[in-house]
């Protein structure tokens, strides 16, 4: 017998408009009549058996259900009076993958039905179907929109402070530590996080605002006032997502300038050291050529007077250094 995830059908309910539903397999949803109530449908289109029943049963038009099967849709709300096309992203949530490789969520809404898809598992989906088996769900299917909107609003939210949280940490940790190797890899991973996530954040704004503007019969005002709020809340979060990523950008710039700054330093000082031993190696060197005519060579006392002469020399580089600024 196949399971649902193999069958592609993963959740079935007809909503009883008091926040639980009936569910049904595919022969109920094929005996499903508008007059039976609210029918919600959410499917793995990439199974046969939902591919072949949203292209032969679904009665979607096939413009419309070429862009909800698109391969990599960007977020978007298109009214189709009395339908509503839907297609949001949410936070990758699966156990070894990126956060930031974002599930798509396909949604095709009618006054009576409500057809929801994706590939890879969704928390915010799973969530939404366990409150309808609890009787806790959305009552119709301008509640259903408004419930998803604002459940994967609230992960990405969560993943964005998250994101915020981990950049402020490096920030500190840029101004004690003196080593940055590290450092240097983990902001940039930071960075590249955050535009990854933007990518599909800031089409989402724009799609959640067009969505609380759309005037559906079925989309009352109260629905596009909830709606309103998960805009404002996303474009919030979009806002904070452009800090967060200027701030690691800033926080980079600090590391380059102080790890800079710390190798000029370090330059400057062998530098000094070569300057008040260049002079002492030219002499050393010129005294011990194997030629004849070294003065002194035999007296006793002249190794300590070059000492000394060595010593007076490097007093005076001293006091010159002092004396320009360089020490």
């Amino acid at each position: 017998m196949s399971t649902r995830a193999e069958t592609g059908l993963l959740h079935a309910y007809v909503l009883d408009g008091k926040g639980g539903g009936t569910r049904l397999d595919w022969d109920g949803v094929r005996r499903w009549t508008p007059d039976a109530g609210v029918l919600w449908l959410n499917l793995d289109y990439s199974a046969a058996d939902s591919t072949k029943w949203l292209a032969e049963e679904s009665t979607i038009d096939p413009f419309v259900l070429e862009a909800l099967l698109d391969q990599d849709p960007r977020p978007r709300a298109v009214a189709y009076d009395p339908e509503l096309m839907l297609i949001i992203r949410g936070i990758n949530q699966n156990a070894g993958a990126e956060p930031e490789d974002m599930i798509s969520l396909r949604s095709w809404i009618e006054p009576r039905r409500a057809i929801t898809m994706r590939h890879r598992l969704s928390r915010s989906l799973e969530s939404l179907a366990a409150d309808v088996a609890r009787g806790k769900g959305p009552a119709d299917t301008a509640d259903l929109i408004v419930q998803l909107a604002d459940r994967v609003v609230d992960h990405v939210a969560m993943r964005v402070d998250s994101l915020g949280d981990a950049i402020a940490a490096l920030e500190d940790q840029v101004l004690t530590e003196t080593r940055g190797g590290d450092l240097r890899s983990r902001i940039a991973d930071h960075r590249r996080r955050a535009i990854a996530l933007r990518r599909f954040l800031a089409p989402q704004r724009d799609a959640l605002g067009k969505l609380a503007q759309i005037q559906l019969p079925w989309f009352d005002e109260r629905h596009r006032d909830r709606v309103a709020d998960v805009a404002d809340r996303m474009a919030r979060t979009v806002e904070e997502l452009d800090a967060a990523r200027d701030r690691a950008s800033v926080t980079q710039e600090e590391l380059a300038s102080r790890l800079t700054e710390m190798t000029n330093q370090r330059l400057y000082v062998l530098s000094l050291i070569t300057a008040v031993f260049l002079p002492l190696g030219f002499v050393c060197s010129l005294l011990g050529v194997n030629v004849g005519g070294i003065p002194f060579r035999d007296d006793d006392w002249a190794f300590w007077a070059l000492i000394g002469l060595f010593g007076i020399g490097v007093g005076i580089q001293l006091y010159l250094f002092k004396r320009r600024g360089w020490l």
